[in-house]
Parts: C-alpha cells; structure tokens; sequence
C-alpha cells in the first residue's frame, strides 16, 4: 500500500509514501550517466541519463522503487495485486521486465511524451528477477513538470491514463478511482453553507466544509483524502516552505504502527520522498526519523560507472531545547 503525489510551485516536486510491514534495505541510489543497465530481454545501455531514487541494489542492480532523471522526469512504482499481469515474450515489442520499467523510461526519456512514445513499444513481460525474488504486482505514476501519466499492464493490456490530479495509490484500477471522485465533488476548503430555508443553523466547528472526506487507510480513501488536501493546499515561495508543505501534504495519508495489520505485522511508512524535478534533489523522511534529510544528484560525478549509495536515516531524532 503506498500513496504518489506530484506537486507544483516555484519549482515542481514528486514524491511518495511505501507503506509495507518490512524492509528490504533500501537505500538512496544515484545510478550515474555511464554505469551500464543490463536488460534481459534487449541490448544494454551504456550511455544514459543520470537517475536518482530509493532502490534495493542486489548484485550491484538498482531495483528501483521511484526516482527521477537528471531532466527531471520521475517514476514510481506502486503496489497493484489483483490486477497486475504481465506477459510472454512478444516479438514485435520491447520486452522490458517489470523490475526494469522504471531504468528503462528514466534511463532514456526527458519528458512524458517521450515516455508514452516508448510505453507503446514496450511489452511488460513475466520474467521474475530471480528464483528467490519474484515479480511484485505493480502499477505506475510517471510525471515531468508539466503532467502526470498512470501506466498500469493488465489481462486487457498495457493502459496509459492521464492523470490530471497528479495522485496514485492502489487497487482498484485508475479508472476507478477517477470516477470515485465524483461522490466528492461537494467537499470544500471554506464554510459549511446552510441549506435549511427555514431555520438558521450555526456550524459548531471550522473543516465542516470536508464532513465526508474518508480517513481510512485504504487505497480509494486515500486518494480521495490525498487529491483533497494537495488540491486545496496553500505553499510558500521559497524552496523549505514548499518541500516543507509537500511533506504535510502526503503526510494525511500516512501510516502509523498499529493502523493497518498484515498478518502477525504491521503495515507502516516506512519511507516518504520528495523530489525536486527542477533541482535533482531527494528529499525524504523515514518512519523512525521525521527529520527531512536531502541527497543532491549533482554533487556525485554524473559521468561515473559506479553507483552512489547512501543510507536513509532511520535514527530517532528528537531536538531537546532545555
């Protein structure tokens, strides 16, 4: 379960929550112009842009969870169960492996349009990475500074939505979740509005305005309470008062311990991301450390063949002032 949010103000921003019971040492990963992408099933790719993000790296292979490109295009992969399907080889498609989605379209394309060009080339084809670590059941948000694309592959297909409130979460497909926005359509930011002729009635509290807004931890509540808060959110100029407000904004559909309960486990977020697509920056906070801490891509030699790992901060950080 995870939530993806883009955002814009002076600069434009992208980013999100994993929500999973676990860890798969996931680190920061600035995967460099010159380190080679391997591919399965096509030639690999010596040559590329620049990609920074969160993956799990296993045999010096960045298994991306989202990122973006030195151009500013970003990616995220979230979990689609049910729905998801890949398929068999077909010879007159670029057969990417899911697990290679997000280097291939990052490794290769500046914008969106660039990226739709190359989606309606590839086939997403079921080939695990290894024995022991098979495909996830994913779907995509893919967006540059402009617009935001949903790419999910199902038994119809692979499906390319514009996604024009810029948020993705999880199952049901994307479809769905636009037209559930329809049930929401009178929730305001402002004053509850009286609608008894006969009689005044004084609203007892400020928020009346949002009595319906969903505050569970599913998929479709989420993004309705994640499109609701980012779409009525109000930013400052510089860029601490926007990375500031991205973070409150994504935040509302966060998961604390105890919340959602997966077996013997707990569902957390265990990480949430804030990319500035202008800057090259990756901002991020993990479930243990509130503390926004920042990953610049351009201060790493970008012409490297070598990948830079960083560890999240996952040390509690509590700031005493007495």
């Amino acid at each position: 379960m995870c939530t993806a949010i883009t955002y814009k103000t002076k600069d434009s921003y992208f980013g999100r929550n994993l929500d999973l019971e676990y860890s798969y040492d996931e680190k920061i990963v600035v995967t460099p112009r010159n380190y080679k992408f391997k591919f399965r099933k096509i030639e690999d790719i010596q040559n590329h842009y620049a990609i920074i993000g969160v993956a799990t790296v296993i045999d010096n292979y960045p298994l991306y969870y989202d990122g973006a490109n030195e151009f500013g295009l970003a990616m995220a992969g979230l979990n689609f169960p049910n729905n998801a399907h890949y398929f068999d080889i077909k010879e007159d498609k670029e057969n990417i492996c899911p697990f290679e989605f997000i280097p291939w379209i990052l490794s290769s394309c500046k914008t969106v349009y660039e990226a739709e060009k190359l989606i309606s080339k590839t086939n997403l084809c079921n080939i695990n990475f290894s024995e022991n670590l098979p495909l996830s059941p994913l779907h995509w948000i893919i967006a540059d500074k402009e617009k935001a694309i949903t790419v999910e592959s199902t038994k119809e297909g692979l499906k390319i939505y514009k996604n024009k409130v810029g948020v993705l979460t999880n199952n049901p497909t994307f479809d769905y979740h636009m037209t559930r926005l329809c049930d929401f359509l009178s929730l305001t930011n402002g004053e509850i509005k009286n609608n008894f002729e006969n009689f005044d009635i004084i609203p007892y509290s400020k928020g009346m305005g949002a009595l319906g807004l969903p505050g569970d931890f599913s998929s479709s509540s989420r993004f309705i309470k994640a499109t609701f808060v980012k779409l009525n959110s109000v930013h400052g100029k510089s860029e601490e008062e926007s990375v500031n407000e991205f973070f409150h904004i994504i935040n509302s559909v966060s998961m604390p311990r105890g919340s959602v309960k997966t077996g013997d486990k707990y569902e957390i977020t265990v990480y949430t991301s804030c990319i500035n697509q202008d800057k090259g920056i990756y901002y991020y906070t993990t479930y243990e450390n509130s503390t926004i801490n920042g990953v610049d891509m351009n201060r790493c030699n970008l012409n490297s063949d070598k990948l830079f790992l960083y560890e999240l901060e996952r040390n509690y950080n509590i700031n005493m002032q007495n």
